[in-house]
């Protein structure tokens, strides 16, 4: 008898007596608590970064479209060229605007390419150097307007938009250049004014 009354007192005093702030820091620091914390962070981090990519996806559409919707305005071949000219613009860290104005102002948007060469809408290297695509052209010439080419940085680096067109067509040559181009990028849009439309109602 007495041997089975001391067993439920002794299983009583097995349990936890101190205080309960201690038992749910016990149970807070289970490793399957703490992962599942890990997530949810990891997940609200995951959140913030799509977000971001997001807008700045949204973006990038919203000048191309800029710039494509320009060059349909005016009836010109290099519709369709927008989006690949802010992703080029963007990766060499030069005014989106300003490969679609100079195609503007050197071959009115790809009607008046360079003759002797092939899908040259830009006037690079004074209409002597020619390309295998359009694409390749929008690469190659904001590769070196953005100062990333070792040949050419000394021209381009580290300069301002008008800085860049100045060398790209100095004033000697064509007096007001750099205006005119300049002129044509404000017509297609503003440099950092990116509207992206509030789709919530």
């Amino acid at each position: 008898m007495e041997s089975f009354v001391v067993l439920p007192i002794l299983t009583i005093s097995s349990v936890p007596v101190g205080p309960i702030s201690q038992a749910v820091v016990g149970v807070v620091n289970t490793p399957s608590i703490v992962s599942f914390q890990k997530q949810n962070n990891e997940a609200s981090g995951s959140l913030a970064v799509n977000d971001a990519t997001d807008e700045k996806l949204e973006a990038e559409k919203i000048k191309a479209e800029a710039i494509d919707s320009y060059f349909k305005t005016h009836g010109m071949p290099l519709e369709g060229m927008g989006m690949k000219m802010v992703l080029e613009a963007e990766k060499n860290e030069i005014d989106w605007r300003l490969l679609p104005a100079i195609s503007v102002r050197e071959s009115t948007g790809g009607q008046n390419d360079c003759k002797k060469v092939n899908f040259n809408a830009f006037g690079w290297g004074s209409c002597k150097i020619g390309f295998k695509s359009t694409e390749e052209a929008i690469e190659v010439v904001a590769k070196n307007l953005g100062g990333n080419n070792p040949k050419t940085e000394h021209y381009y680096d580290n300069k301002t938009t008008k800085q860049i067109l100045r060398a790209y067509n100095p004033p000697s040559v064509v007096s007001r250049y750099a205006e005119q181009v300049m002129n044509i990028m404000d017509t297609i849009g503003k440099a950092d004014e990116v509207v992206i439309p509030n789709t919530t109602t």
